[in-house]
């Protein structure tokens, strides 16, 4: 006869199934990286909406519909020559992500060699390396945007090369950090042991382990972009017209400032909201994909 006091088979504590030991965490997604996430697609999204729709072309004067205010005919009004904001607004969009790609691009394919290289080499040839990383870093991105615009001309290609020189310096010295810490791994200490030359640990060992911070310095080095694009387009040595850039369209309200303040404020607002979704996209993707922040949660 069985007491109360008797503990039964039930009561053991039972295994975890293999499968669920097996399963990976999957960890959360962040809220910066949700609505970063968001003001990013939104910005593309208005970008690929420019190529196949446009309410009215963005560089169209027509001077019996200048200053124009919000209707259902002009959605958020005309500009002093009687072009559509909106329409050049969408068009800007994809000057701006253009820009920014291009310039990223070209930080990027110099940038990531040259740290790995600083990293990899012998002592003497990686400080070489920074001291000349440090020396293009002492210039500021937009003084030596507006440099190159004054040697050869104010145009789209001249301000992606330029701000794409200027951001290299930063990811030099990211993926140096990160590629050093790579080398003392004992994984890169058992190839080099089986004689593997140092281009193949690079690309199949260092490379790999450095993407998540080449990936979230890529977001934060867009929204550089972008800010330096509208303030060259803004001093007249960015994107040239008739092509419609957020920058210049903040330029040309300038007169206009206290008439009609919408003129400044949609091109602004437009901006503000790019920043503002790659740096958040940068911060939630460093939360996201840093592994250390797993033992905080």
């Amino acid at each position: 006869m069985s007491t109360g006091s008797e503990v039964g088979p039930a009561s053991e504590p039972q295994p975890e199934p293999a499968a669920a030991r097996r399963a990976p965490r999957r960890r959360p997604l962040g809220a910066t990286l949700v609505v970063g996430g968001v003001l990013v697609a939104l910005i593309v999204l208005m970008a690929l909406v420019s190529y196949v729709w446009t309410p009215w072309d963005p560089t169209f004067v027509n001077a019996a519909d200048r200053l124009q205010g919000f209707s259902s005919r002009h959605w958020l009004g005309t500009d002093k020559f009687g072009r559509d904001i909106f329409s050049q607004i969408l068009m800007g969009a994809r000057t701006t992500l253009f820009v920014g790609v291009v310039a990223v691009g070209v930080a990027a394919v110099i940038g990531i060699p040259l740290g790995i290289v600083a990293a990899m080499a012998s002592r003497w040839t990686g400080e070489a390396l920074m001291r000349g990383n440090d020396l293009l870093l002492a210039f500021p991105a937009l003084l030596l945007a507006i440099m190159f615009s004054a040697i050869y001309g104010g145009s789209t290609l001249v301000a992606m090369v330029a701000i794409g020189i200027a951001t290299v310096p930063s990811f030099v010295r990211l993926v140096r950090s990160g590629s050093l810490q790579v080398m003392h791994s004992e994984y890169v200490l058992a190839a080099r042991a089986a004689g593997r030359r140092p281009f193949a640990i690079g690309l199949r060992h260092v490379l790999p382990n450095v993407g998540p911070l080449i990936i979230v310095q890529a977001s934060v080095a867009f929204a550089i972009a972008v800010l330096a694009e509208a303030a060259l387009s803004f001093l007249g040595l960015g994107t040239p017209p008739p092509t419609p850039s957020w920058g210049r369209m903040l330029q040309e309200s300038q007169e206009l400032l206290f008439i009609a303040p919408r003129l400044c404020i949609i091109p602004g607002i437009a901006i503000a909201v790019a920043v503002l979704g790659f740096n958040l996209l940068g911060d939630g993707l460093r939360d996201y994909l840093d592994p250390r922040l797993d033992d905080r949660r």
